[in-house]
């Protein structure tokens, strides 16, 4: 359970032989970039990379068996081994038994660490219950064994070679373009990009938890990953610029639905088009923009400010938001302005208005 959700997850598990110990971490799919990032983790755990490791055939891989039996790596693997310089051995097709080992590790993971079925908020608190638990079974004895998994790890460790500086960066690597909607395909979803990137040519970078999008050397989308079927993920921010020239479509924009803002917005953009009609929708769509460049809690305060102070517009509040992040006052007050003159309004008479109708009759 994630999240209130019941959902099917994969493991990643590295099994160390000699000392039983093993690092299992779970990901919502099977992919290439799971499998290094599983890699990074189980070394990180163990604090160094073992001189070759024994695979079953997996695609993520194994791009092609040879009829000697040579195996074709897949580009990612290969990047990933030389990035930590391990070597690899692979097990005989569909025999398990070739790797015991782990494959008792993913029976025993799946029996005790799961039972009951855990109940969590995010895969970011499931794999930290399961980095407990690989780390509680240290203290364990196998069968047959006179000392700990632990005691036993201390052998192993002298054995492991130096993790490099820096993790390899698992991510998957795929050429795009952007479409006339200002979308990005990527694993059968469309990520939004800013609409002035239609039509050019991007590299997007799967991540496990996020999509990374790039133009030439500057990153221009972030998302986060969604793993279902024909998804739309939107970034409300990359479309506001085409909404403010074609302000009619601001009700209807499918990218704003849903957009949770601050209740003060909604009251800014009443005040604003009951005061300037269809330029206030102009000028509401213009202090959206400054999301763009600051902070919503910044943006937030100043749009608080401005209806206090019965501000009502984009120059006020783009104002109050430069005034609060540079820590000086604002100057929206006359008081602050003597040399302007004032203007005061009376209340009606009733009198006056009486004398006004007797001299239309005479």
């Amino acid at each position: 359970m994630i999240g209130g959700v019941r959902q099917k997850i994969h493991f990643f598990c590295l099994d160390l032989p000699h000392s039983d110990a093993g690092f299992v971490k779970a990901y919502p799919a099977e992919r290439i970039e799971a499998f290094c990032d599983g890699h990074n983790a189980a070394f990180a755990f163990l604090g160094g990379v073992p001189q070759s490791i024994l695979y079953d055939n997996t695609k993520l891989a194994v791009a092609g068996i040879l009829s000697d039996g040579t195996r074709q790596r897949t580009r990612s693997f290969a990047e990933l081994q030389s990035h930590y310089l391990f070597g690899d051995r692979f097990g005989r097709p569909g025999k398990g038994n070739d790797k015991g080992k782990v494959e008792g590790l993913v029976g025993y993971a799946r029996r005790n660490y799961l039972v009951p079925i855990p109940d969590v908020p995010s895969f970011a608190a499931l794999n930290a219950h399961l980095e407990q638990r690989c780390l509680e079974r240290l203290d364990h004895r196998v069968r047959g064994q006179p000392e700990s998994i632990g005691e036993r790890l201390v052998r192993d460790l002298a054995a492991l070679q130096t993790r490099p500086p820096a993790p390899y960066e698992a991510c998957d690597c795929k050429a795009a373009r952007v479409s006339s909607l200002a979308l990005v395909r990527y694993d059968r979803n469309d990520y939004s990009v800013p609409t002035a990137y239609g039509h050019r040519a991007v590299l997007v970078r799967g991540y496990v938890e996020e999509v990374v999008i790039a133009c030439g050397a500057e990153i221009i989308a972030r998302h986060a990953r969604s793993y279902a079927r024909e998804d739309f993920i939107f970034d409300p921010l990359h479309y506001l610029a085409l909404l403010e020239r074609k302000i009619g479509a601001l009700d209807q924009a499918a990218p704003l639905q849903g957009w949770d803002l601050p209740e003060v917005f909604g009251t800014l953009r009443r005040l604003l088009e009951a005061r300037m009609g269809k330029a206030g929708k102009r000028e509401y769509v213009q202090v959206l923009r400054l999301l763009e460049t600051f902070r919503l809690e910044d943006v937030h305060a100043a749009v608080r400010k401005a209806l206090r102070l019965e501000a009502i517009g984009f120059d006020a509040v783009k104002h109050l938001v430069l005034c609060r992040i540079e820590r000086r006052p604002p100057k929206l007050d006359l008081a602050l302005y003597p040399y302007l003159p004032r203007v005061g309004v009376a209340p009606t008479s009733a009198k006056s208005y009486m004398a006004l109708l007797s001299e239309t009759s005479v």
